[in-house]
């Protein structure tokens, strides 16, 4: 057998990270999961469901694993409060807390669903309001199987727990407020020795790095953003260097580790909550306000410095420009001005970037180049969505804000495959580790996984 062949077997051999570990949002590779015949294609509130724990509270955050621990975070409240159901909200659809909230982390066992241990953070009446659709708990812990990361914005409260539930460190980066009082949505990320967290918000909006191991603030940058950004940054280890990458609607910026500005790029949607991510050697960026004049995707290569713009809010010139719309410069491999999304991320998987727009319509392009594989397509009239996509096994899953998951064969000819249904209102983007999918409901959280043959 020859060397090559010995190191391909023993690749095959190794399991891969998106597999056995999901430490933070979207996972090892944003949502897209290695192969595995066993993780499920096919479920509801019954079939393939091994355990299901009901979750107080309310809470937006995803799930992230590590091990046989399965942690999460809610906001939980002694009175009644109003709870959203699915559908279209105006922006200014936002409510006051009615009640005193406890704000808490729960570590579920993996195996059995039993919740392991659950950690009060703080107890007050929320200082914020919030939109009906966002929580005060919607940011996503990060762990490094060492210790967990918790962020609550709504509280300006940073802690780190280690995996048996003892409080190591907590640190408070102070309470602000967000564009037309929407509450906070952006996850801290990990990378190296260091926790870093953006906060766009109408007081002073910054980025900060803290020591993970002491919570010790390490440096502070001020970003000119006016508290209209729900986006988690992502770090980008690249040929060139390592960057972060961070989205706003006044622009997007990449620093160094030690919060240099590498480049930046103007051009966004009036509100900006797709998170930037890697895929295929490029940075993916999207914005998307509904209505807005610009709703761009920008794909972009390593390397970039000052600013490196195509587009400003202001221009009416695209399609004189760029003819199809798609353009591209030195450091942009491509981009749209109206593909961007509203709430949900954009998904590349095996060579195709996939657009999941909130009203229900899937479109799909070439990852590396921009072309257009295929148009919009209707996946059910009256869904909505904001939960990100992900894919595995050949296929793509859009989650629906109402509960029901949509199979679609994934390549270049649009198919819905079958409706997973669980009936109940979920937000929150799914973990897929181990064989299982984690979901969270507004009420529960489901580990579902093939318990029966297929």
């Amino acid at each position: 057998m020859t060397v090559v062949a010995c190191l391909v077997l023993l690749a095959l051999a190794v399991p891969t990270a998106g597999q056995e570990q999901w430490p933070k949002f979207r996972g090892p590779a944003a949502g897209a999961v290695p192969d595995d015949p066993s993780l499920p294609e096919q479920w509801s509130e019954t079939e393939n469901v091994v355990w299901k724990t009901a979750i107080p509270g309310l809470g937006w955050s995803s799930p992230v694993v590590w091990d046989d621990h399965v942690f999460l975070t809610s906001a939980v409240s002694a009175g009644q409060e109003e709870v959203p159901v699915p559908g279209l909200y105006d922006e200014h659809d936002h409510i006051s807390a009615n009640a005193t909230h406890r704000w808490v982390v729960y570590d579920v066992d993996f195996e059995t669903g039993a919740i392991r241990w659950e950690r009060e953070l703080h107890r007050e009446l929320p200082q914020l309001r919030r939109h009906i659709k966002n929580s005060y708990a919607s940011e996503t812990p990060v762990t490094d199987g060492e210790l967990l990361y918790i962020y609550f914005g709504s509280l300006g409260l940073v802690a780190a727990f280690d995996l048996d539930g003892a409080e190591v460190w907590r640190t408070e980066i102070g309470v602000f407020n967000t564009l037309i009082e929407l509450g906070t949505a952006a996850s801290p990320v990990l990378h190296g020795d260091r926790l870093f967290i953006v906060n766009d918000n109408t007081t002073a909006s910054f980025m900060i790095a803290l020591d993970k191991r002491t919570g010790e603030e390490l440096w502070r940058v001020s970003r000119d953003e006016r508290g209209n950004n729900w986006s988690t940054p992502v770090v980008w280890e690249n040929r060139v260097r390592t960057e972060i990458v961070t989205t706003g609607s006044d622009g997007v910026r990449s620093y160094d580790l030690d919060g240099g500005l590498l480049w930046e790029l103007k051009g966004m949607s009036n509100l900006t909550t797709p998170s930037p991510f890697v895929a295929e050697g490029l940075v993916y960026i999207s914005s998307g306000y509904p209505g807005g004049a610009l709703r761009p995707v920008y794909a972009i290569h390593p390397g970039a410095s000052g600013d490196i713009s195509l587009w400003a809010e202001d221009t009416d010139t695209w399609s004189t420009r760029f003819p199809g719309n798609r353009a591209s410069s030195e450091y942009i491999a491509w981009a749209y001005p109206l593909l961007g999304t509203y709430n949900t991320t954009a998904l590349v998987y095996r060579g195709i970037y996939y657009t999941l727009l909130d009203r229900g319509l899937l479109i799909a392009h070439n990852a590396r180049t921009g072309a257009e594989v295929y148009g919009r397509q209707r996946i059910r009239v009256g869904s909505g969505f904001t939960a990100s996509p992900w894919g595995y096994n050949g296929k793509v899953f859009l989650l629906s804000e109402a509960g029901d998951t949509y199979v679609i064969k994934a390549g270049p000819e649009f198919e819905i495959l079958g409706t997973n249904p669980l009936n109940e209102m979920t937000l929150a983007t799914p973990a897929v580790v181990r064989g299982s999918l984690l979901i969270r409901t507004q009420s529960a959280l489901y580990r579902i996984a093939r318990t029966a043959e297929q």
